[in-house]
């Protein structure tokens, strides 16, 4: 698979004044709240890792090659079980209904195709199991989600592919599930480049019997 050579090296050192602050927040809620048998999907860099409980059996997938030889480093170090494969969210290489939790943090922003990624989430979550996701999301005001349009090309190419303008939360309700809880959230300040990458939806879900 192709990767983001430069991107996967900065991406920590990038990321680094947000985990010191609300991100530690939202993982302890996201991963930390994670039972059962779990899939990671769009591990990154592994940031989730550390806040997953003790002894915990957690599948992660990364399609970035550059990405995954970081989260390795994590696996390790990381007091639940975790196993490690390079793959695609829109691709699982797993069963039907084998996970009861999957867990997603900033990953429906770069994916290729959101359906086919979530019909996947739903595919692979046993009846009765949870999406948790954390997502950065188009703006509500108007003057925001044409900023969040005009930027999206020069966006996707410097942040590899991500996308700041989807309604990640009305795709997770199309693609069969019910959300449960959302909450909608400014924690970055109001300041390029951080004002394209705002507000951001935490979120629980669950497959609907439809």
């Amino acid at each position: 698979m192709q990767g983001h050579k430069w991107f996967a090296a900065v991406y920590d050192r990038m990321t680094a004044p947000a985990e010191r602050g609300f991100l530690k927040h939202v993982r302890k809620e996201i991963a930390g709240g994670a039972s059962g048998r779990v899939l990671e999907i769009g591990a990154g860099t592994g940031a989730n890792f550390a806040y997953y409980q003790d002894g915990l059996e957690v599948v992660a997938t990364e399609p970035d090659p550059f990405m995954m030889r970081k989260a390795e480093d994590r696996a390790g170090e990381a007091k639940a079980r975790i196993e490690l494969k390079q793959a695609s969210a829109a691709k699982l290489p797993f069963e039907d209904a084998s996970f009861d939790t999957v867990v997603g943090t900033l990953v429906m922003c770069s994916v290729d195709d959101q359906a086919e990624a979530l019909a996947e989430v739903r595919r692979v979550l046993k009846p009765g199991g949870e999406y948790r996701f954390f997502e950065h999301v188009r703006y509500e005001n108007p003057i925001g989600a044409l900023s969040q349009t005009l930027i999206a090309p020069f966006w996707g190419w410097v942040g590899a592919g991500c996308h700041p303008n989807r309604r990640t939360v009305d795709s997770i309700r199309d693609a069969g599930f019910e959300v449960t809880r959302v909450e909608f959230s400014m924690p970055t300040p109001p300041i390029p480049p951080m004002i394209f990458t705002r507000p951001h939806a935490l979120g629980f879900a669950t497959p609907r019997n439809d």
